[in-house]
């Protein structure tokens, strides 16, 4: 052996002497240290544990991140849907229905267990109109346990907010008659009343701001502050009060009515006779014969042959026309005539002749002209504002009388049609855009003045009308139905809540219902491209603007050929109809005017629809299919509603309210 295999055996001896107890241990280990040929193994299991460590956190990370994206998920579909319940109103209606809602869809969503997670813990809170989640949950791990990292605990937030756009909300109602009635016998309220209270929380559900109705939703009172939300008013029946709105220079000058003229005769001497003058009783033969000559007897006192005067007073000269003869039994007989209403006995009826001659000195009332004539009206206009009232000289005899404006209009110029949709070229009344020109008469309004109307050939005592000019010194009287509605209100924040009901309070039902004049007014008064373009068109700061328009009914179109509304009076005028006959009117019926209101209507919903408008239309009332299929064609689709008793108006006003007001996460 060499001395190197004798050293490497004699380092290998067994445990025994001194000696064995160091020098062999020591000398094994040694060599084990410096020897590499078995270290693979041992790397390698030393690795297996941060190498667990770092394929176990990668597994755990991923289970993280999957319970955090879902509970995420779950927190703001609670926050989406507490909110939503809420809508208008606050967080504790209801039993905090809101906060419900929201527990439940965020339970439909995660459960405590899924994913593992323990210990779930969700919060919905609300503050300022805006919902708040919170949600937590213990997450166990799995391979990282290893490593000393047992459970991780998840926290997640949301928010839901109600959120506006710049929002233009016109409300297009009908005040007619029928509006003063109930809808069913089993309501406490007329439908008059229930509009008011619907129209309320209407806007405190949007707005957020309190009325004195009690509402559903409970009571707001944050107020929209962070958009601009504007509501206008459009109450409608017969007319609509819009005249003041406008600048006076939308307005014509002069406008044909049907009205009377007084015709009056310049100064001079007019003779009047000779006509015969009937005495007030029978009397003698005698008697009779003064009365001729206009000499007293018992129980007559002669009559003033003159009168009047200086001038410019006029002065009137009487002569009697006597023969001196009381004859009786002819035509021409004084004392018992021919036809006389007594002619027998002693005493019998008495007539004389008589002529008057009138001088005046001033122009003085002859006759009256009815008929379709020109008035002049702009005593009305105070610059590029209104007067309350002008005269004319329509009264007795020709008379000054003052006439009153409350600002109903009559429509600019139109054609006749039987559809009109789209507008016809030439029916400038259904214009939506058309902005008046001075210079052009076709496009101007002319204030509706109900006191100007004379329906001739009608008197106290009767008659019929007549299309024809007539001239007569008749007092021919006003036989046409007028109804002017609350004034319209152009779009405007309304911050005062109680102005807001205020002006709700003040909707009054009488009239017929022309719906074409609602929604065509409604929508001129809220579009961005119109007579209000420069106030519609964006916020102040430059903001696009969502525009709601919310028409309301209760009933079918109603008209009357009797009716003043803004194409004159039916019969007379016959704008909108044929001019050579008659109109016909009604409710629910083939009236040529009532045709007229149905087809005007649908040619302006689609006019609307075409601005980019949304158009809500609630019919509220029993069921008729035939007019509910109708004014559902004239909505935006999916934008109709039925509306069968109070509570249900109620209810479909929130429903609008709560679409209009649109959810947005805001974390």
């Amino acid at each position: 052996m060499s001395t190197t295999g004798q050293s490497r055996q004699r380092n290998i001896w067994p445990f025994g002497g001194k000696s064995a107890g160091q020098g062999p241990i020591r000398g094994f280990l040694g060599r084990l240290a410096r020897d590499v040929r078995g270290n693979t193994v041992a790397i390698a299991a030393a690795a297996l544990v941060p190498l667990a460590g770092m394929v176990g956190g990668g597994i755990d990370m991923s289970r993280l991140y999957i319970t955090k994206t879902r509970l995420q998920h779950a927190c703001d579909a609670g926050a989406l849907a507490g909110r939503k319940a809420m809508g208008g109103g606050i967080w504790a209606q209801n039993d905090f229905a809101p906060r419900n809602a929201a527990n439940a869809l965020f339970d439909a969503n995660f459960q405590n267990g899924d994913y593992g997670a323990t210990s779930l813990s969700r919060t919905f809170t609300e503050s300022n109109g805006k919902v708040t989640g919170t949600v937590s949950a213990t997450v166990p791990m799995t391979l990282t346990r290893v490593i000393g990292r047992t459970t991780e605990t998840l926290t997640v937030l949301c928010d839901a907010a109600m959120s506006l756009p710049n929002t233009d909300v016109m409300f297009v109602l009908d005040v007619t008659g029928s509006m003063n009635s109930k809808a069913v016998s089993t309501d406490t309220e007329t439908k008059m009343e229930a509009l008011k209270g619907a129209v309320k929380c209407f806007y405190e559900s949007v707005a957020q701001r309190n009325t004195s109705e009690t509402c559903s939703i409970g009571a707001p009172t944050s107020g929209v502050t962070a958009v601009q939300v504007r509501f206008g008013f459009v109450p409608y029946a017969t007319n609509v009060n819009v005249g003041r709105l406008l600048p006076s220079t939308f307005f014509a000058d002069t406008w044909n009515y049907q009205t009377r003229r007084a015709n009056m005769r310049p100064p001079g001497s007019y003779v009047t006779g000779p006509y015969w003058e009937v005495y007030g009783s029978s009397i003698s033969r005698n008697n009779c014969l003064r009365f001729m000559n206009n000499t007293s007897f018992n129980g007559f006192t002669p009559t003033p042959v003159t009168s009047g005067g200086p001038s410019p007073v006029t002065e009137v000269s009487i002569v009697f026309n006597s023969d001196g003869d009381a004859t009786s039994g002819t035509d021409n007989g004084e004392w018992s005539w021919n036809g006389a209403p007594d002619t027998g006995g002693n005493t019998r009826s008495c007539r004389r002749l008589r002529t008057d001659t009138a001088t005046t000195y001033v122009d003085t009332f002859r006759d009256w002209t009815y008929g379709s004539l020109p008035v002049d009206v702009s005593g009305l206009k105070n610059g590029s504002g209104w007067n309350p009232s002008f005269t004319r000289p329509i009264g007795a005899d020709g008379t000054n009388v003052t006439l009153n404006w409350e600002g109903c209009i009559e429509e600019r110029a139109t054609v006749r049609a039987t559809s009109y949709s789209p507008i016809p070229a030439g029916a400038k009344d259904l214009d939506i855009d058309l902005v008046p020109s001075a210079g052009d008469a076709s496009t101007l309004w002319a204030p509706a003045v109900p006191g100007l109307i004379y329906t001739r050939n009608e008197t106290s005592g009767g008659g019929s009308w007549n299309l024809n000019e007539i001239t007569t010194t008749a007092d021919y009287i006003n036989g046409s139905q007028y109804f002017c509605p609350t004034e319209a209100k152009k779009l405007a924040e309304w911050n005062d809540a109680t102005a807001f009901e205020t002006y709700v309070d003040s909707l009054t039902p009488e009239g017929n219902t022309y719906h074409d004049i609602g929604m065509l007014w409604g929508a001129r008064l809220m579009s961005p491209t119109g007579i209000f373009a420069s106030e519609n068109a964006l916020t102040p700061s430059g903001g696009e603007i969502e525009r709601h328009l919310i028409f309301m009914t209760d009933g079918e179109a109603c008209t009357g050929v009797g009716n003043y509304n803004a194409y004159g009076v039916g019969w007379f005028d016959r704008r909108q109809t044929d001019p050579a006959s008659a109109p016909t009117d009604g409710c629910n019926t083939t009236g040529t005017l009532t045709q007229q209101v149905n087809a005007r209507l649908a040619g302006l919903c689609a006019a609307v629809k075409n601005k980019n408008i949304t158009l809500w239309v609630i019919w509220f009332g029993v069921s008729n299919t035939t007019i509910e299929n109708a004014l559902r064609a004239c909505a935006t689709t999916g934008r109709f509603y039925s509306a069968r008793n109070s509570a249900d108006l109620d209810t479909t006003f929130g429903s609008i309210a709560s679409e209009i007001s649109q959810l947005r996460l805001t974390r």
